[in-house]
């Protein structure tokens, strides 16, 4: 391991020498001693006045109808989104579902510790208008229910969640109902060796991936599963067969499966997916010697930018490596033109794998879903010859790797000692909802926030780092004296302008933007450059803005342009070395009248801000060398009178 992590590094010195890029910067700051204001879930509910906590051991975090799902460990907790919360986030509601102590006294006769003998939540899905779906880890004997969503009250029976949900809370799994059905993604036995991509309920047959074939999957690690089109696209990372003579290479994939499979023959694949295709993921800094980002940590939804159907993923350099992070985009056409490519086979155990020439390959076409237009002839796939299903069956691997857009990560971060491992992108951010906002979660506490640019090309260029932010709350979020600083999910809620962040055992509301830090100081506010913050004309102050309705204000996305505004007074901040005088005055001729917003969003004094022991320097630093532009550009800084709101609450 330690041989591998000297390579790792000798090869970033390499491409640091050459054209490696430089981690970028970020325009603006905010520490921990100013975000510890934000308001904190851990478990409490309206009127708690006691320290007692009990611990939470969040595992995901699910926003619908304006009300957050928390689920977490022998509990799911659901929060209003639209009730006020300023220190500390309540809980309206909470659903108890623990394990039986029979099945807690198995587990432990197993060998396992009492920790883990407990009922993990780790599928919360809405099924219908009416009823959730919940299935938990329940002392590692797996188990589902339904419940009614507006009372949490319980529905029907319990069933069995074997290849719905884990055993272990350990385990990553992925689920999502479409079309009434259910495709799930985990392991089906205690010793988690029988990994499963896995379709029940709903009124098609029960599939599965061929059992105990490494070909099929090989200690896969699920991350995100999609609804797109005729297909659910499954992604994850696996150790490569194809690559098994150089030991255990792990490489992200993305797998799809026909919505419409019935399954193979009685004699071929029966009960079994005869579409199952996966291919590897590109993310790779293009040169010489390609340098690939191989732990795939997290995906997002389909998301739509410049016309065109995305999806994010962010990418990591091996545990035992030196830290390495980045992010890379893929288009949706990309990955099914992949898919209708060459296959690859391995013709004996000894041999390399090598694409599979297009004579060989039988009609109609393996992979490929029952009634579609070259298909017509197929109704069903359980239709198809046995020569189709038998190639389908040995040959799951198509020989291209699905390339990134622009052939390079939208985004890196080579030269810090974390891994950034959630993201959650704003599609529709500022007041025209004309901007792209990605923010990234790391495995320190830390968020990342991005605005995405586009090129000549139209689309995913690079991006402009707004602004980096440590929002982990010691004080709040320890358990037991322990810090566990691991983004656990984000879930952004545009309507509420939050991000909503969670950690094993706490939950911490973050606004989108930090306007009110800016106060006073036009020339932070432009600098800024935050889709989600306006300069005020008539109020003469930073603000957040919403769309719709009819108040004047000035931004300078595309060049953060400052010329002609002038320096804000006693404002002078070191950032990563480079100095700023962007910042709002702090003098005592500050009029009292000057108001800023805090981190629930409530009008409040700078007065008041600068005198808090909690906001020490509660102003952001900017560094002035992002800014710098050529004397004869023009200020691109525009009004608009009817599109924007301030926000007032």
């Amino acid at each position: 391991m330690r041989s591998e992590a000297l390579l790792l590094y000798f090869t970033l010195l390499h491409f640091a020498g050459a054209d490696f890029p430089e981690d970028p910067e970020p325009i603006s700051i905010s520490h921990g001693n100013y975000t510890k204001q934000y308001p904190v879930f851990v478990g409490h509910k309206p009127g708690h006045n006691t320290p007692q906590r009990h611990r939470l051991d969040i595992q995901l975090l699910m926003i619908m109808d304006r009300t957050l799902y928390v689920a977490a460990r022998d509990h799911i907790y659901t929060v209003d989104m639209d009730s006020s919360h300023t220190e500390e986030i309540y809980f309206s509601k909470k659903l108890t579902w623990k394990s039986r102590q029979l099945d807690v006294d198995t587990c432990r006769m197993k060998g396992k510790h009492k920790d883990e003998c407990h009922n993990f939540i780790k599928v919360l899905l809405k099924r219908d208008d009416d009823t959730l779906f919940i299935c938990g880890t329940n002392a590692f004997s797996p188990s589902c229910r339904n419940y009614k969503m507006d009372t949490l009250e319980f529905l029907g029976d319990e069933f069995s969640g074997m290849a719905r949900c884990p055993y272990d809370a350990k385990h990553a799994n992925v689920a999502l109902f479409a079309e009434g059905k259910l495709y799930s993604a985990t392991v089906t036995d205690f010793l988690a060796i029988d990994a499963v991509i896995y379709r029940s309920l709903g009124d098609s047959p029960t599939l599965r991936t061929v059992k105990h074939d490494s070909k099929w999957l090989k200690e896969p690690y699920f991350v995100h599963a999609v609804d797109y089109g005729n297909y659910i696209y499954f992604f994850f990372r696996e150790i490569a067969v194809e690559y098994h003579s150089m030991g255990k290479v792990v490489f992200p994939r993305v797998a799809r499966v026909c919505k419409n499979d019935m399954g193979g023959s009685q004699r071929v694949l029966e009960k079994q997916w005869t579409s199952f295709l996966k291919a590897r993921l590109n993310c790779s800094v293009p040169g010489d010697s390609h340098f690939y980002f191989n732990i795939l940590q997290a995906v997002t939804d389909v998301t739509q930018v410049n016309g065109r159907d995305i999806v994010l993923a962010t990418f990591s350099t091996p545990y035992n490596s030196i830290p390495g992070s980045a992010v890379c985009a893929y288009d949706i056409l990309d990955i099914a033109s992949v898919f209708t490519g060459r296959f690859k086979e391995q013709k004996s155990p000894d041999s390399i794998w090598t694409p599979v020439p297009d004579e060989r390959v039988p009609k109609p076409r393996p992979g490929s879903c029952a009634g579609s237009s070259s298909l017509e002839k197929y109704t069903s796939s359980n239709e198809f010859p046995d020569d189709t299903l038998n190639f389908i069956k040995t040959h799951s691997l198509m020989d291209e790797a699905v390339p990134s857009v622009v052939n390079k990560p939208w985004f890196l971060r080579t030269m810090v000692r974390y891994r950034l491992t959630k993201i959650a992108v704003d599609n529709a951010a500022g007041p025209n909802q004309n901007h792209t906002v990605v923010f990234l979660g790391s495995e320190k506490g830390i968020i990342l926030k991005f605005l995405v640019r586009t090129g000549n090309s139209g689309f995913l260029n690079d991006s402009l780092f707004l602004e980096e932010m440590s929002i982990y709350n010691s004080e709040k979020c320890s358990y037991d004296g322990v810090e566990d600083k691991r983004i656990m999910g984000m879930q952004l809620d545009k309507q509420s302008r939050a991000l909503y962040v969670a950690f094993s055992n706490c939950l911490i509301r973050v606004p989108l933007g930090r306007c009110e830090r800016h106060g006073k100081c036009k020339k932070a506010c432009i600098a800024s450059r935050d889709p989600y913050c306006g300069w005020m004309k008539e109020s003469g102050a930073c603000m957040q803005l919403l769309p719709g309705a009819t108040l004047a204000f000035e931004q300078d996305i595309e060049h953060g342009n400052t010329d002609g505004l002038g320096d804000c007074q006693n404002s002078f901040v070191a950032l990563n070395g480079h100095s700023s005088s962007l910042l709002p005055s702090m003098s005592t001729s500050d009029s009292p009248g000057q108001q800023g917003y805090d981190a629930g969003g409530h009008i409040l004094n700078w007065k008041d801000h600068i005198g808090s022991s909690e906001n020490i320097n509660p102003y952001v630093a900017v560094s002035s060398h992002n800014h710098q532009e050529k004397k004869d550009q023009d200020i691109n800084v525009f009004t608009v009178y009817s599109e924007a709101e301030v926000c007032l609450n």
